[in-house]
């Protein structure tokens, strides 16, 4: 290998391609609107709409012959981080669409199904999402309680889902369900909202990422064809684990996105801009100490979720490496965001900066896709697995 050429960030031309071309369009279309939207608690389904029409960025993943671009979990990385620069709760919106839905149901599906579903779900005339969390079981996936029986050729769902991206705006869904409900099969469906039997419910008041749309959705003897079925009955959870990698560094890069931005702000205002006792802000060993933590924790988190993602693929799975890219990358967010709060001080809590909000939106990365008390059990599970004698 060639050192001097290699680039862990863009490993290929089209990689860092992709960089620029994100770069500008969040810097110039998704900054600007971030906070109206914030405020309004709305997603902004027209800037969605534009991002496909000037960019066609769907389908990072899925190879060119069936629509997609082909590339992979670098791009995939390269992407969400870009936009989470300026409104990480755009960005969630577009992961639960590209990540958890497309890249989910291109890998389980078969031919027929990749058909009818994949050109209307890459040319944006179909949004997605993923319907696995439930009131009473989240992490514990396996404790879920919606049900699907089959009847002939149909399949009869019931449950709710809770805490589902994209809940209002999607056209379609994978959705998780047992063939029975003390049984820890789980079986995956494609549902579309306009099934019978299927139906939103409230849209959720949060903390963070509130330009994304969070809802319930109900299923009261939701009439699901048997030929929406991904793979075999029972069998989901292959599908699951599978994504959740992908997913897992996705959301770290949404992290590293936040850190990004909240070091470029802070070390801008405290060496250019605030003055105290006469001197710039960066002259006190507090605030070189805040800042040099976070430059330092964003730049070893950042290297660690991008090393993980070139070892991502759908043949190659690598649970201990996307749990741990996930633990450290999203701690990273919080604490850096935290630090921005504090080298700003009143204008930090304030919305002039917009570090408030980015510190709001990372708080929950360390939840969705396995909280960080589920990355440090995943990770132990596995370390157990190679040390154990």
């Amino acid at each position: 290998m060639d050192y001097k050429k290699f680039d862990l960030f863009n490993p290929t031309e089209e990689h860092q391609a992709l960089r620029e071309t994100v770069s500008k369009f969040s810097r110039e279309e998704i900054a600007p609107q971030a906070n109206a939207f914030d405020d309004a608690e709305k997603f902004n389904l027209e800037l969605y709409r534009k991002l496909i029409g000037e960019l066609g960025l769907l389908g990072i993943t899925i190879p060119e012959k069936d629509g997609g671009i082909g590339l992979d979990a670098i791009a995939c990385v390269i992407v969400h981080e870009e936009m989470s620069r300026f409104d990480p709760g755009f960005a969630i919106s577009y992961l639960a669409h590209e990540v958890l839905f497309v890249n989910n149901f291109y890998y389980a599906s078969n031919p027929a199904q990749r058909e009818k579903y994949l050109p209307k779900l890459l040319n944006g005339e179909f949004m997605g999402g993923v319907a696995m969390t439930e009131p009473e079981a989240g992490t514990d996936v396996l404790g879920m309680q919606t049900t699907a029986v089959r009847q002939g050729d149909t399949f009869i769902l019931n449950g709710t889902k809770q805490f589902i991206t994209n809940g209002p705006e999607a056209d379609v869904f994978i959705v998780y369900a047992k063939p029975d409900r003390n049984r820890k099969e789980i079986s995956t469906f494609v549902v579309e909202k306009n099934f019978p039997g299927f139906s939103v419910g409230k849209k959720e008041i949060k903390m963070g990422m509130k330009a994304s749309s969070t809802s319930c959705l109900v299923m009261e003897d939701c009439e699901v064809p048997a030929e929406n079925l991904l793979g075999e009955e029972g069998k989901g959870l292959i599908h699951m684990m599978r994504n959740l990698e992908i997913e897992r560094v996705a959301l770290g890069a949404q992290s590293i996105g936040i850190a990004l931005q909240c070091v470029d702000i802070m070390s801008r205002y405290a060496i250019n801009e605030r003055s105290a006792f006469g001197q710039k802000l960066i002259a006190f060993g507090q605030i070189q100490q805040l800042i040099a933590e976070a430059y330092a924790q964003t730049a070893a988190a950042r290297a660690l979720i991008y090393l993980v993602a070139k070892d991502i693929s759908p043949e190659v799975r690598n649970s201990l490496g996307a749990s741990s890219a996930k633990l450290v990358a999203t701690t990273t967010a919080e604490k850096v965001a935290r630090n921005a709060i504090q080298v700003l001080g009143g204008y930090g809590y304030s919305r002039e900066y917009n570090v408030e909000r980015l510190l709001r939106d990372a708080i929950l990365l360390s939840i969705g896709g396995g909280t960080n008390e589920a990355m440090q059990k995943n990770i132990t599970a596995d370390l157990k697995r190679i040390y154990q004698v």
